[in-house]
């Protein structure tokens, strides 16, 4: 059965990825965004212009509104988080919201196995609404704290039926605009030595279009709580590295140093694994694919860039 479907969010990356499925499926789809990053959707979706972090905006925008599912794309805080439950509480049948494999950044080093969701106990976890949330200057220092209290306060305010989808690492693709893979090849192009911690510290990557694909799928199932999900074949910063440089034909140069803070020395090198387990989605009917089944095309995509 077609749904109506409000994406927050959406206007990039895998968020476009997420709408075109949505669209496609035959959903009648709006998008929910400040308006100032253009779409290529013409009139097959309609548009809300609001700024979500304006709660009184936000709640004139969606008074009287009615969404079998919201995806929430642009939750990073708990202040973000405080105003989707004021918002959308009593208006929805589906709290989609897209989460991080980084909220688990608290129990590295305490296991090696994968995390599951139940690793992490998120209701215990402090939140702080004093924080400058919303100031521009710490929104790198505030991602991975404000995920994880945004998190926390959904989950204890319990009135949105809520999934948090702690996501891998996505990366790849148009539109990826974090840098991060092309760090890799740009360090093998550049004949520079990758600096890491720990070659066997892997974590878990997701391509854009899997992303996608499992956002959907989730806005579509009737289970709640956290899910995590991302493609098998988890990679150490040392292995991707390594892969580049195999692929590109380049000599690797690699370097080992202490550890500092994750991601310190280069994208993904953590000083021990972070990685997910994705079992819980398994179970419930999804099946991820394989990172060697994308990451190659998006190392060489990136190389024809770098050209």
């Amino acid at each position: 059965m077609n749904k109506n479907i409000l994406v927050i969010g959406g206007t990039r990356f895998f968020g476009k990825l997420l709408v075109q499925r949505l669209v496609m499926a035959g959903n009648k789809v709006t998008i929910a965004t400040r308006g100032y990053a253009p779409d290529p959707f013409g009139d097959r979706i309609e548009r809300i212009r609001v700024d979500r972090r304006n709660e009184a905006a936000m709640r004139t925008a969606f008074r009287g509104a009615r969404y079998d599912v919201v995806f929430d794309q642009m939750c990073y805080s708990p202040l973000d988080a405080a105003i989707a439950a004021r918002t959308f509480a009593g208006k929805t049948g589906r709290y989609v919201v897209t989460s991080t494999i980084d909220v688990y950044r608290g129990l590295l080093g305490k296991q090696d196995a994968p995390f599951k969701e139940d690793d992490l106990n998120v209701q215990a976890q402090p939140i702080d609404t004093a924080y400058p949330w919303h100031d521009p200057a710490r929104a790198i220092e505030s991602y991975v704290p404000g995920k994880l209290q945004a998190e926390a306060y959904l989950y204890r305010d319990g009135t949105l039926p809520l999934v948090t989808v702690r996501l891998g690492h996505v990366i790849g693709g148009q539109g990826d605009f974090t840098g991060r893979l092309a760090h890799y090849v740009d360090l093998v192009r550049a004949c520079a030595p990758l600096r890491y911690a720990h070659a066997d510290a892997t974590t878990s990557l997701t391509s854009p279009q899997e992303a996608a694909r499992f956002l959907a799928w989730v806005g579509s199932q009737r289970f709640e709580g956290p899910v995590n999900g991302a493609c098998a074949g988890a990679l150490s910063a040392h292995a991707l590295y390594h892969k580049t440089a195999q692929l590109l034909d380049a000599q690797p140069r690699a370097i080992r140093q202490h550890p500092g803070q994750a991601g310190e020395l280069s994208p993904f090198d953590y000083p021990a694994p972070l990685a997910l387990d994705t079992s819980r989605a398994t179970a419930l009917g999804y099946r991820f694919g394989h990172s060697d089944e994308w990451l190659d095309d998006a190392i060489r995509q990136y190389d024809l860039a770098f050209v």
